[in-house]
């Protein structure tokens, strides 16, 4: 796939601008997102990542089309699955409900950056050595194993441990002062909870790179699309957590449909990797060609019928346990409901 340097720094420079946008027209000025604002500019933000994806289709072609459709797919439902860990670190610092959306966009502007380095280094990586699509292999193997194993109660111990770190780091006042990073206590310039939220946020997404990346490398080895993927999965994550954060609960089978995806994932990759092999105590070094590729449409529709199952199967336990399926109202909706 051939990108111009002019398309990379449109491309770029419009994803900055969204998260610019963002910032000055709902994260500037403190407030609580309602359940109405959220749900539209979720679907705001998805009707952009999906127009992107026809246009990389119909002006390059549809299997880069289609691979663009998977990884973004695959790292939203990812992404999903991070706002869990970020719900708990929410929780754990009692960050006030006005304030989140400021934490979360620094976390997403965090994540586009640790992200961009990590597919630089996979694209250089990959480009010299084949043999590391049988190490990418490898580790989605582990992280699907490790999803199925320890789910969420694992990832909490381990952002409780962050958290207890970053405490005794970084010099912490006990109380918010608005939406300020820093403050004055005693005469004494101290950190506030927020800085030290948005500097767990932060962390967390670069582990999470650890397991996207490898991911959607798997779907595409295009770097284009790699990062536009990631991209445009991010944008959007603020306003998908309020929309959705009272009904992660009912998502108990999401930890087990990203297992299958990147279990798959990860056999697509060492299918490739052996199509296309190098390493000497395989094969002699040569590729064995009669190992088949599995085709972008077969992923793209593994990895749609994946979540619609893990979803559905979801939902159904939720309802038969008596979890409500409503959403939660806002503090504003709440209150103008009560008047």
């Amino acid at each position: 796939m051939d990108v111009h340097f002019l398309t990379w720094a449109i491309t770029i420079a419009g994803i900055l601008g969204l998260l610019i946008f963002d910032f000055y027209s709902h994260v500037r000025t403190p407030h609580e997102p309602t359940i109405r604002e959220s749900a539209f500019w979720s679907i705001v933000y998805i009707g952009i990542a999906i127009l992107f994806g026809v246009g990389v289709g119909v002006f390059s072609n549809w299997t880069y089309g289609g691979e663009y459709f998977a990884g973004w797919i695959t790292e939203k439902a990812l992404s999903v699955d991070n706002l869990f860990v970020f719900l708990i670190i929410m929780t754990s610092f009692a960050v006030p409900r006005i304030y989140q959306q400021k934490v979360l966009l620094v976390g997403i502007a965090i994540a586009l950056i640790s992200r961009g380095l990590f597919i630089a280094a996979g694209v250089a990586i990959i480009d010299n050595f084949s043999w590391v699509f049988y190490l990418f292999g490898a580790l989605l193997f582990w992280l699907a194993y490790s999803q199925v194993r320890g789910g969420h109660d694992e990832g909490d111990q381990a952002d409780s441990k962050l958290i207890r770190t970053l405490r005794r780091i970084v010099p912490t006042s006990d109380d918010y002062d608005e939406d300020r990073l820093t403050t004055k206590v005693n005469g004494k310039r101290l950190f506030t909870p927020l800085f030290l939220v948005m500097l767990a946020i932060g962390l967390t997404d670069v582990l999470f790179a650890l397991d996207s990346i490898p991911a959607i490398f798997g779907l595409t080895q295009e770097a284009y699309i790699v990062f536009t993927a990631n991209a445009f999965s991010l944008l959007g994550l603020r306003q998908l957590y309020f929309l959705i954060s009272g009904l992660l609960e009912r998502l108990v089978y999401l930890a087990q449909g990203l297992a299958v995806i990147l279990a798959f994932i990860g056999v697509k990759l060492v299918f490739h990797a052996l199509h296309v092999n190098e390493v000497p105590f395989i094969n002699g070094g040569q590729p064995i060609e009669w190992i088949p590729e599995i085709p972008i449409w077969f992923s793209l529709g593994f990895i749609l019928l994946t979540i619609a199952v893990a979803t559905v199967l979801s939902l159904r336990k939720t309802k038969r346990d008596g979890i409500p399926d409503t959403l939660p109202a806002t503090n504003a909706e709440a209150e103008a409901d009560e008047r």
